[in-house]
C-alpha cells in the first residue's frame, strides 16, 4: 500500500479535504452554499441546550450504535451469563458491524413495529432495533439455532433480499430505501471476511466478524489502543464490501467522492474521503473493547460524522445557506457536488463547534471528546431542529440512498 493510498484511508485525509472545501465555500466560490460562520455561536447555544436537556449530569456516552438499542442490549445480559469476556466482545463486534452497515438512510416511508412492545420506530432507531431482533434470531449466523448471536461468513453469504425484507418488515406499503443494496452489502461482507483472514480468521472456526476483536487486542500495547487503529483495520478489512465507486491503486476507496475544489498535485487530486459508516463503526467498537479491558485513546483523531443529522443542523440553523432554495426539492445522488460539499462542510463545522460547546458546558476535550458531543449533541440537535422545521423530521436536503451512504 502506497503512502498516498494509506493517507486517503485515514481521518487525516478526511479533515484535510474537508478544510479545502470549507475554504472554497468561505471564499464565496461555491455554486451551492453560503457560509454564515458568525451563526456558529448561536448554533452552539442550541446544541448546548439539547445536551443539558438530554444529559443533565453531562455524563455523555459515545455516539455509537448502542445508543439506538436503548436498554434492549442490557436486557439480553442474562442470555450471556457465564460467557468469557473475549467471546462477549466478539458477539458485540458481530452485532455492531452488521447493524451499522445496515444503517444507511431508510427513507421517510419506512417504519418498524417492534414485536412484543408494538413500538413504532423509524430511521436509525428502527433500523437498529430491527437488526437487533434479526441478530437474536440468527439471521446472520451459519448456525441460527445453535449459535444465533453471531455473524460469520457462511451466514452472511447466504442472506437473500427476502431475508432482509422479512426482518425489516418491508412490504409494498412499507418500502425500505436501498433494500437490494443492503442485501448485497451483507453478502459482500461475508466474502470480505474470507478474503482477510488476518482480521477475521481463526484456526478453529469459519471467518467471523467478531474475530476482529482478537486482531485489535493483539495490536494493543500494554492494554492501550489508539482509536485510529480501529478505523485502519475496518477500512482495510472491510474495503471489499463497498460498491465499486473509485478505484485507487487497485483498492476500492468506498465512501470517497470527487469535487473539483479538492486540489492536489498528485493522484489524489479531486478526491474527498469521508468513510462515514466505517468511522461510526469505529466509535461503536470502542465500548466492547473497553469493557473487555482495552483502553482506547485519542478518540478525537477520528472526525465528526458527515451524515444528514449533523449536516442538517448547520443548514437548519443558518450556519449554511443554500444559494438556490430549489436544490432542497431535488433528489440528489451521493456523488453530486452539492452533497460532497455539504458533507465536507459538516466535518469542518463539527470541529469548529466543539470548543464553543465545551466552553458552555465547562468541560475539557478529555471530558467531552467529539464522540460524546456528537451523541449529546449535534446529532440529537439535528434531529430536533429537523422535526421543528419539517413534518416527520426529514433532512433539509433529499439524498438518494443506495443503502451504503448516510
Amino acid at each position: 500500500m502506497s503512502e498516498l493510498l494509506d493517507w486517503l484511508l485515514s481521518p487525516v485525509a478526511i479533515r484535510a479535504r474537508a478544510e479545502q472545501l470549507y475554504a472554497h465555500v468561505a471564499a464565496g466560490k461555491s455554486a451551492y452554499f453560503t457560509l454564515e460562520a458568525g451563526r456558529l455561536e448561536q448554533a452552539a447555544d442550541y446544541v448546548a441546550e439539547v445536551i443539558r436537556a438530554n444529559y443533565p449530569s453531562l455524563k455523555i456516552p459515545y455516539h455509537a450504535r448502542w445508543r439506538h438499542f436503548g436498554d434492549r442490549w442490557d436486557k439480553l445480559a442474562p442470555r450471556f451469563q457465564g460467557i468469557q469476556s473475549d467471546e462477549l466482545a466478539r458477539i458485540r463486534f458481530d452485532l455492531a458491524v452488521v447493524s451499522v452497515l445496515l444503517d444507511a438512510g431508510a427513507g421517510a416511508a419506512w417504519k418498524y413495529v417492534e414485536p412484543g412492545s408494538e413500538q413504532v420506530l423509524a430511521r436509525s432507531e428502527g433500523l437498529a432495533v430491527a437488526s437487533l431482533h434479526a441478530f437474536q434470531k440468527g439471521v446472520f449466523s451459519r448456525l441460527p439455532e445453535a449459535l444465533p448471536c453471531r455473524a460469520d461468513a457462511e451466514g452472511l453469504e447466504r442472506i437473500t433480499t427476502e431475508d432482509i425484507a422479512q426482518a425489516f418488515q418491508v412490504t409494498a406499503d412499507n418500502p425500505l430505501d436501498g433494500l437490494e443494496g443492503r442485501t448485497k452489502l451483507l453478502r459482500d461482507l461475508g466474502a470480505a471476511l474470507r478474503k482477510s483472514p488476518g482480521y477475521f480468521g481463526h484456526a478453529d472456526d469459519v471467518p467471523r466478524i467478531g474475530f476482529l476483536f482478537d486482531h485489535l487486542k493483539a495490536q494493543a500495547r500494554e492494554g492501550v489502543l489508539p482509536a485510529d487503529a480501529i478505523l485502519k483495520a475496518l477500512l482495510r478489512g472491510l474495503g471489499p464490501v463497498w460498491p465499486g465507486r473509485i478505484d485507487f491503486e487497485g483498492v476500492n476507496l468506498g465512501d470517497c467522492w470527487r469535487h473539483p475544489a479538492a486540489l492536489a498535485h498528485d493522484a489524489s487530486d479531486g478526491l474527498v474521503p469521508f468513510h462515514k459508516l466505517s468511522q461510526w463503526l469505529a466509535y461503536s467498537l470502542v465500548e466492547p473493547l473497553e469493557e473487555a479491558g482495552i483502553r482506547v485513546v485519542d478518540l478525537d483523531a477520528l472526525t465528526g460524522l458527515p451524515e444528514y443529522r449533523n449536516g442538517g443542523l448547520f443548514l437548519d440553523l443558518g450556519v449554511l445557506r443554500l444559494k438556490d432554495s430549489a436544490l432542497a426539492a431535488e433528489r440528489l445522488p451521493p456523488a453530486h457536488e452539492a452533497v460532497v460539499e455539504w458533507r465536507a462542510l459538516t466535518v469542518a463545522l463539527l470541529d469548529r463547534i466543539a470548543e464553543p460547546l465545551r466552553r458552555r458546558l465547562g468541560k475539557t476535550q478529555a471530558e467531552l471528546p467529539l464522540a460524546s458531543l456528537l451523541e449529546g449533541g449535534t446529532w440529537a440537535a439535528g434531529r430536533r431542529i429537523a422535526a421543528e422545521r419539517r413534518p416527520g423530521g426529514p433532512p433539509p436536503l433529499n439524498i438518494i440512498s443506495d443503502g451504503t451512504v448516510f
